[in-house]
């Protein structure tokens, strides 16, 4: 047992003690501890129970632990939180598992909400409706009577109707976006699947959320991450209206997470945006809030075979995917914004434009000398083993959505087929990259997928389904350990937004920012950790409140 103060009475008694427990502090030595005590919303003491007694006074508020686990609150290194949380008011698809359930969704939303001039919404899943997509005469069944767009849940392709199309002037003539794709018939006709920069063809005729809506999404959002352990966001795409809703929020005091914005970026204009991205930096920075990294499509997805790769899609010949951005251009780009100081932050899914990425990454250093810029590349999907040593090499940052990884239809149906085995082997390579001692983050993606980080702990030291006891892992030999994904989720997170000095662990002098846990998730068996429930959730000292969802 560490104890990390001396026993010696304190000048003052602390606000709040958390004793009789089992503290996992995430420090450098990984160490453990039975108490913890809480003044001004920092930790003052870590420690043992007869030691932390010292600290106890008559207006101290002491919980009786119970033998429960405590942790660091949890930092989610890619996140969605104003389009998610808006996503949930509008017609949410994220809980229908089959077609069905798709379409009963929509006809309800469609019924219920008659004065609505756009249905618009998303969450359904790829994998529903094949490699091909929703059609609009389907759609046109549920809502005929208005246009209607509905992002699916990797937010990658849409779907829409006859009516929307016919507003954009989508049809057989139209050709195909710059970095994006129609879906046609056989005929050529739009079939009503639009696959990435195409969804924008239709996007901008449909109404633009309000400053309301944008606010009201990003409450919600943080009720929900606060509620699964979660006290910082790092916002992976951030528009300027999102960043006006993190501003009002953070003005009031009601910001109940630290958030990182990575500002949206029109790789089209290249170097031109740099002033504009330096001004939106200097706005948006708050008390909770900074707005100083940049995000980056380097490519799509490989579900939808958009994702840029180093080899062709096995059923497409000749097809390596296009990255959304040429590889020179992608140097200059990184390197101009490394000069400028601003973390960049890579959407990278195909092992090409991960290779694109380090690249870049690697010029940026060559050019600007090496610095501490913690640069990011996030998704990670599949990763050319020779470019697996480089992370480490270059300081890049790994940034894994780990729920990702075990065979669900996205893998079996739409990944593996269009990959063969020989590539497959190296899909979301958590233990090989950490073995190289890169740092390795964590993200949800939400509303991609579930934003609760103890799903994402679970599949990653299973590579099994959530509810999959028995099941034979997917991948085995990238199985990473407890310890390994909880700091991915803990200090390492406060690494990649550089706040590791101030949060991420739970030791003196840091804001106390911690959860606790109503099981021990390094004892109770790996399948069971999804179960686990945040109880309490600790933020700057504070109890927030918790609606715990499953």
């Amino acid at each position: 047992m560490s104890t990390s103060a001396s026993a010696a009475p304190p000048r003052q008694s602390a606000d709040i003690v958390l004793r009789n427990g089992v503290v996992a502090t995430m420090d450098a030595t990984r160490s453990w501890a039975q108490a913890v005590a809480i003044r001004g919303g920092r930790v003052v003491f870590v420690g043992t129970d007869r030691d932390v007694a010292t600290w106890i006074g008559r207006q101290t508020r002491v919980t009786d632990l119970g033998g429960r686990l405590v942790l660091p609150s949890f930092h989610d290194s890619h996140v969605h939180p104003v389009t998610s949380g808006m996503e949930l008011l509008t017609c949410d698809l994220n809980e229908a598992k089959t077609a069905d359930d798709v379409f009963a969704t929509i006809r309800r939303y469609a019924a219920s909400h008659p004065d609505v001039p756009w249905i618009r919404g998303g969450g359904w899943q790829l994998p529903i409706f094949g490699s091909a997509g929703p059609t609009r005469a389907q759609l046109d069944a549920l809502a005929a009577d208005r246009p209607a767009l509905l992002s699916s849940a990797d937010g990658h392709s849409s779907w829409a109707n006859s009516r929307a199309l016919a507003i954009a002037g989508v049809t057989k003539e139209t050709p195909d976006p710059p970095n994006g794709r129609i879906e046609r018939d056989a005929n050529g006709e739009p079939t009503g699947t639009l696959r990435e920069d195409a969804t924008e063809l239709v996007t901008r005729f449909a109404p633009k959320p309000s400053h309301a809506d944008h606010v009201a999404g990003l409450r919600l959002a943080l009720q929900k991450a606060n509620g699964f352990g979660i006290t910082s966001l790092y916002e992976a795409n951030g528009s300027e209206a999102a960043l006006a809703a993190y501003k009002e929020l953070d003005d009031r005091g009601e910001l109940t997470a630290r958030v990182h914005v990575a500002l949206q970026i029109d790789t089209a204009k290249g170097v031109a945006e740099i002033p504009r991205l330096i001004e939106l930096r200097r706005r948006f920075a708050g008390r909770r809030l900074s707005a100083n990294a940049v995000k980056i499509f380097a490519d799509g997805v490989i579900e939808a075979q958009t994702a840029a790769l180093l080899e062709p899609y096995v059923n497409r010949p000749g097809d390596r995917g296009k990255p959304n951005i040429e590889p020179d251009a992608l140097k200059s780009l990184v390197a101009a914004l490394d000069r400028e100081g601003f973390q960049v932050h890579i959407h990278a899914i195909g092992d090409r434009a991960i290779r694109m990425s380090l690249d870049a990454f690697e010029h940026a250093r060559s050019v600007n000398g090496v610095r501490d810029s913690r640069h990011h590349i996030g998704h990670l999907q599949l990763i050319d083993p020779a470019d697996i040593p480089r992370f480490r090499r270059l300081g890049v940052i790994a940034n894994f959505q780990p729920l990702w990884a075990y065979a669900d239809p996205y893998i079996t149906d739409l990944t593996e087929p269009v990959l063969g085995p020989a590539r497959s082997r190296w899909l979301y390579p958590f233990r090989s990259v950490a073995a190289t001692g890169a740092v390795v983050v964590g993200g949800s993606d939400w509303s991609v997928s579930s934003i609760n980080p103890l799903d994402a702990i679970q599949v990653a030291v299973t590579r099994r389904g959530l509810e999959d006891a028995t099941g034979k892992p997917w991948i085995p030999e990238e199985i990473v350990d407890i310890p390994t994904i909880v700091a991915a989720y803990t200090i390492n997170g406060a690494y990649v937004t550089r706040s590791e000095r101030d949060t991420g662990s739970i030791e003196i002098g840091k804001s106390a920012d911690l959860v606790i846990v109503d099981r021990n998730i390094f004892d109770c068996p790996p399948t069971e950790i999804h179960k686990a429930v945040i109880t309490q959730c600790y933020f700057e000292g504070r109890l927030l409140d918790q609606t715990p969802e499953r």
